[in-house]
């Protein structure tokens, strides 16, 4: 009977960790989605709403993007509260802060301090350009995960159930 009850919690713990790392993989692209999205009422933001960097970021970081809006408060306080820091630390420093919460891999991250870099030392139509490069790169980011995503989320919650038969069956 304990040998039953042990190979049920062990079935069912490697089944859970598949279906987290396939969670993670569906996570992606919707995250990235959603920072495309935030980036283009940033783009409202700058190129509409005449708003300093600072008061843009704080009124993305109100909406309800969930982990995105995050990003866009922590940004906006760094902004606000590093007084004298350069533009391009102040972001990065939330970006570093705020990364490991999201699923999304180093490519996008370093897509986004690239545009970082840029912010803040322009006029605004130079960043309004910069901006739509940077929506066009994620989206690109956006479709690899996907296709990841497709490849690989079946896959990965399959190998957590088999993975969990298989200890099962060289436990007995």
């Amino acid at each position: 009977m304990l040998k039953l009850i042990g190979s049920i919690l062990l079935l069912l713990a490697t089944t859970g960790i598949g279906f987290v790392f396939a969670g993670k993989l569906a996570a992606r692209p919707k995250q990235i989605r959603r920072l495309i999205h935030a980036l283009a009422i940033l783009e409202t933001e700058i190129g509409y709403g005449s708003r300093n960097l600072a008061t843009a970021c704080s009124h993305i970081g109100k909406r309800n993007l969930e982990n995105i809006s995050e990003l866009f408060h922590q940004m906006s306080l760094r902004l606000t509260t590093m007084d004298g820091a350069a533009t391009y630390e102040c972001l990065k420093l939330a970006v570093q802060d705020w990364w490991p919460t999201t699923a999304m891999k180093s490519s996008e991250k370093e897509v986004f301090l690239q545009f970082c870099k840029t912010l803040g030392k322009s006029d605004r139509h130079d960043q309004l350009a910069h901006l739509a490069l940077v929506k066009q790169n994620l989206q690109v980011e956006e479709q690899k995960a996907r296709e990841e995503q497709i490849q690989y989320e079946k896959m990965v919650r399959t190998l957590g159930v088999l993975t969990g038969a298989l200890l099962i069956i060289l436990l007995y």
